[in-house]
């Protein structure tokens, strides 16, 4: 029987490649932020990768960095917010409903593009606003209560599974990913034109 593997590690290894493409891009067009990378383990989980210090007034922002790392080479319309995933058999609450993280903003990291296996040579990244899109997702019914719970009520459920609070092919609909991947994720897989469209997000590159 094929084992399922968890990319973890690797995703570590790459993620470090990509560090200075995301520094590049953040110096070239954030003319009136300072930007910090987080290196402390415990402010990375609590989903801190990036401090952002507006020149202008001196306020922070926690930006937690998220990247289609599985997908290099391929341009995705979509981005899956992690809402619950396996860890040595239990399950536990992904980032997006995670409480705890002190995240203001998400950079995500989509349509990344490498010539040769250890390097990077662009990307697209869209800031979103993670108290702006919690409250459009509320407002449409979607709660992180209703989240939560219908995302446990179907754990073992596999696939594509649409919402009648979002239109699949423009906005989003959830995914259980229960048989292929170690972790079985579950996610709110949400289409970056609509995160442009709501006002929530920001394409920077």
């Amino acid at each position: 029987m094929h084992k399922l593997k968890s990319h973890f590690k690797t995703d570590l290894s790459k993620e470090k490649q990509l560090t200075p493409l995301l520094d590049h891009y953040y110096k070239n067009r954030l003319k009136h932020y300072g930007f910090e990378r987080v290196t402390d383990l415990k402010r990375q989980k609590a989903g801190v990768d990036l401090i952002l210090t507006d020149h202008r007034n001196n306020t922070k922002y926690y930006v937690d960095e998220k990247a289609q790392l599985d997908y290099v080479n391929e341009c995705l319309p979509t981005f899956a917010f992690e809402l619950f995933y396996r860890k040595n058999g239990k399950i536990q609450e992904g980032w997006f409903l995670d409480d705890s993280k002190k995240t203001h903003f998400y950079a995500l990291v989509t349509s990344i593009f490498s010539d040769d296996e250890d390097t990077f040579t662009s990307c697209n990244i869209t800031f979103v606003n993670r108290e702006r899109l919690t409250a459009h997702l509320s407002q449409k019914g979607l709660t992180q209560k209703f989240l939560r719970e219908i995302s446990l009520v179907h754990k073992d459920f596999h696939g594509k599974m649409e919402l009648k609070e979002l239109q699949p092919k423009k906005e989003g609909y959830l995914f259980f990913s229960t048989e292929n991947k170690a972790e079985k994720p579950i996610n709110l897989i949400l289409k970056l034109e609509f995160l442009e469209k709501i006002g929530v997000a920001k394409r920077l590159v």
